[in-house]
Formats: C-alpha cells, sequence, structure tokens
C-alpha cells in the first residue's frame, strides 16, 4: 500500500472502525432446530471474530478436517437437547468452515455442524423439547436460536420462529449494539398421525439396495455487512516497512489515537471536572497526558500479553468489564474524598480578622491536587485499552513485526493523550475565567458541585461495569 492510499484511507475511516459486525472478540451462536416425525437435526454454526479466531490458531491447524472434528466433538459435550427429560445423543453428520479475512490481515472463522438425534417415542400426543447451549458462555457475541417444524410436525409457542441474522451471515444493525443472548429453549411439539393407506408389498431386490449418500457440508457464506477499513490496522500489514514509512505510519496512528479520544469514555469530562474545580494549572494538564498515555498503552501490551500466552486462564474480552467496574470505583472513591474535603472546610479558609472578612483557599492549587488524584486520574482515562490498539499488536504478532506494533501503538497513545491535554487545558483557562467572580459561589460551592460530578460520574460508570459483566440486570 502507497502512502498516497494510506492517505485516502485515512480520510475514509474512522479509528474504531470494527471488522467484525459483533466486536474484535465477539463468539456468535446459531443453533437451526429442526424437528421430524421421527429425528430432530441440529444446524449448529459459530462465528468468531479476529482476537478468538487468532488464540483458536495459536494452539493448532485450525484449517484441518482433523480439526473440525475434534470441535465438532467438544462442542457437542456442551450441548444438550432433550425430549420430555430424555437425553438425546446428538451424532455428527457434517461439518464445514470458512475463514474471512478481517481487521489487520487477521482472520475470522466461521464454523458449521449437522447433527442429528433419533426421537425416543411418538409424540402424537405432544413433547416437550428442551435446548441448552454451554459452549464460550463467558464470550459476548449474538447468540440466536431458532425452532421449525416439518410438514406433519406441528411446534407450539415460544418465540423462536424467526431467523433474524439469516444464520448468522447478515447481523441486523438496529440489534448489534444489544444482540440476542438466547442460549436456551423449550417448546413443545406434536407430530399428526399418518394417513392410513394400503400398501403394496415391495418388488423383490435383485441386488443390495445402494448405501444412502452422505450429507453435503454446511453452507457457510461470510457476513453481508463488508469488512471496513481502518487504517490503524492497515498500517501493519504494510509489505515494506521503511525509515520515511514508519515515521509516516507515527503520524497516522497518532492522528487515529486523537480521534479515538473524541469519542465517549477516557474521563474527558471528569478530567475537565477536576482542573477546574481544583483550580487546576497547565502544568497538571499535561502530567494527566502524560500518565493517560502511560496507562493506555501499559494497558494494550498487558492485553496482548493475556491474549498471547495467559488465554487458557483469563478471557480478555472479559477483562474489560471489571475494568470499568475498577475505574469507577477509583473515580468515585476520588470524587467522594473531594466533596467531604469541601465540606468539612480542609481547603477552604473563612477568616474574619482586623483586617476584614475575606475567603479563599489557603494552600495554592499545586499543592491542593496531590499525586495520588493525579495517578488515579490518568490511570482510569486510559487503563481502558483500545480493541483496535489489540488488533495491531496481534496483527504485528502474527507477521512477525511485534516491534512495529508496539511503536504504532505507542504513537496511538500520544495521539490520544494530546487531545486529553488539549481538552484539559481548555478547562483550565476556562476555570481561570471565572476567577473574576468573587463569594462562595465560585470558592466553594462550585468546587463542591465538581466533586459531586465526579462521584457520580464514577457510579455511573461502575454500575456500568456491572452491567456489562452480567453481575447487574436493569
Amino acid at each position: 500500500m502507497r502512502i498516497d492510499r494510506l492517505i485516502v484511507t485515512l480520510v475514509l475511516v474512522t479509528a474504531n472502525a470494527a471488522a467484525h459486525p459483533m466486536g474484535n472478540f465477539s463468539i456468535s451462536h446459531y443453533a437451526g432446530i429442526h424437528v421430524q416425525a421421527k429425528t430432530v437435526e441440529l444446524e449448529y454454526i459459530i462465528d468468531m471474530a479476529e482476537i478468538p479466531t487468532f488464540q483458536e490458531m495459536q494452539q493448532g491447524d485450525v484449517h484441518t478436517q482433523s480439526y473440525l472434528t475434534g470441535e465438532s466433538a467438544a462442542l457437542a459435550r456442551n450441548l444438550s437437547l432433550s425430549v420430555d427429560s430424555r437425553a438425546l445423543v446428538l451424532k455428527p453428520i457434517s461439518q464445514n468452515a470458512i475463514y474471512p479475512a478481517g481487521a489487520g490481515n487477521l482472520p475470522t472463522m466461521k464454523m458449521g455442524f449437522v447433527y442429528r438425534a433419533v426421537l425416543p417415542q411418538s409424540c402424537r400426543a405432544g413433547c416437550d423439547l428442551t435446548w441448552n447451549d454451554a459452549n464460550f458462555e463467558d464470550r459476548a457475541g449474538w447468540k440466536e436460536i431458532v425452532i421449525a417444524g416439518s410438514k406433519d410436525v406441528h411446534v407450539e409457542g415460544g418465540g423462536f420462529a424467526r431467523d433474524r441474522s439469516a444464520r448468522l451471515t447478515d447481523y441486523p444493525t438496529d440489534l448489534v449494539n444489544s444482540p440476542p443472548q438466547n442460549t436456551s429453549a423449550k417448546i413443545r411439539f406434536t407430530v399428526d398421525a399418518p394417513v392410513s393407506r394400503i400398501v403394496q408389498p415391495p418388488a423383490p431386490q435383485l441386488s443390495a439396495v445402494p448405501p444412502a449418500p452422505q450429507p453435503a457440508p454446511v453452507d457457510l457464506k461470510p457476513n453481508a455487512q463488508a469488512t471496513p477499513r481502518n487504517a490503524f490496522t492497515e498500517l501493519v500489514a504494510h509489505r515494506q516497512i521503511s525509515l520515511g514509512f514508519a515515521l509516516f505510519a507515527a503520524l497516522i496512528a497518532a492522528g487515529l489515537g486523537a480521534l479515538h479520544a473524541l469519542e465517549p469514555g477516557h474521563g474527558k469530562t471528569i478530567v475537565a471536572a477536576y482542573l477546574v474545580g481544583s483550580r487546576g494549572t497547565a502544568r497538571h494538564a499535561l502530567y494527566l497526558g502524560v500518565i493517560v498515555t502511560i496507562s493506555h498503552t501499559a494497558g494494550v501490551y498487558l492485553l496482548g500479553a493475556v491474549t498471547l500466552y495467559a488465554q487458557k486462564y483469563i478471557v480478555p474480552d472479559r477483562l474489560y468489564p471489571f475494568l470499568s467496574v475498577l475505574s469507577g470505583i477509583l473515580i468515585a472513591g476520588m470524587g467522594c474524598s473531594i466533596l467531604l474535603k469541601r465540606l468539612a472546610g480542609d481547603d477552604f479558609q473563612h477568616d474574619h480578622g482586623p483586617d476584614g472578612h475575606s475567603h479563599g483557599f489557603v494552600a495554592d492549587s499545586a499543592a491542593r491536587l496531590g499525586k495520588s488524584r493525579f495517578m488515579i486520574l490518568g490511570v482510569t482515562g486510559g487503563m481502558v485499552p483500545c480493541p483496535a490498539a489489540l488488533v495491531v499488536l496481534l496483527s504485528a504478532a502474527a507477521l512477525h513485526r511485534v516491534g512495529f506494533g508496539l511503536f504504532l501503538i505507542a504513537a496511538f497513545s500520544v495521539g490520544l493523550a494530546v487531545v486529553l491535554i488539549g481538552m484539559g487545558l481548555v478547562a483550565v483557562y476556562a476555570g481561570r475565567l471565572l476567577k473574576v467572580a468573587e463569594g462562595t459561589l465560585v470558592r466553594f460551592w462550585m468546587p463542591a458541585a465538581s466533586a459531586t460530578m465526579i462521584t457520580i460520574a464514577g457510579c455511573a460508570i461502575a454500575v456500568q461495569g456491572l452491567m456489562s459483566a452480567g453481575i447487574l440486570h436493569s
């Protein structure tokens, strides 16, 4: 890719474009259950985005039939299909896999399996069918169940008749942010009685009956949504890396980091409120930006190490909600601490002396803004890494360009920090403009209101993280 094409790419895409519709960490499920008179047929599809596909590739060659056979048996062990509380044995009869291209030269993987189970009895009076999918329970993704009957089977209720994703090929854009999470179902079905008829005896066979044909492989298709072009992840896949290209790539990565900083998150509002309420200086805004850069870069490196070396023990995408919870708790705790000190008057002077009546802060701003508060604000602003940055790191590892990947991530974090520093400076100088106003409204109640807002924001971040982790439910 030439530099002029990179410029066009930078203009046309944003830094947060995800190659997979459900996100780079997602593993989506589709269970298509077809109830027939004597058997039940299950079409089971797994759609893995870039990062879980990369993790599977670390374990072995995913392109072989032996891998698919092993996955067919492993997945079936966590699938439960029963009729009237009697477990059915799922026999694999077909399998297939495709590997559509994803972000940063990383592939995705879509696997399809067909299982068949024999019904234990006649269900003319009605039977209860129960389904449960326990595969990848801790991974985010689209989880859909579709249940249908053949022409002589009537399925009652359950709300599972509609296929909303076209077998994980066309995710509805209005549901991507709130995808279905159906992993279990229970329906009732009945089998119509066969029409009685006179059956003629079969003609004598002159030769052996030919064996039944093998079922065709599962028909799998790539996602209908085209893979978005992401300038950040495309950089690492460039064929030739010269010094000039590396410097230009760092410029692009920094620009994309700046765009990423403009999105919701990274504590911009909290930082601004803190700097205004505590009468911060330009130096304080610079310190915060530096800490955010170090925190964000370290977070990406740490999550990359977890993905590469500790995936058996820690699921990377499950760290995101808990990082949010930790961030929210730290922010709320700091906000409460500031608010209590303001209300107790530790930083506020009320003096009736011979020279008259005065209100003011006892110490200067540099003394009031402690190092611990800077660390908390900076770390919480950068501790949740950008998924695109993680994709770049994994792509660099796959291409044996780890050094270049680390360099791009550092440049990305610098761009993010520059925007945060700029916003901090705006907050600092906006706060100075308020110095022209006198009285307790500005000198006491504004810091108290700022601390209150920080506390509320921290609580909101923690609650959102708990909801994302599935601990709290709305």
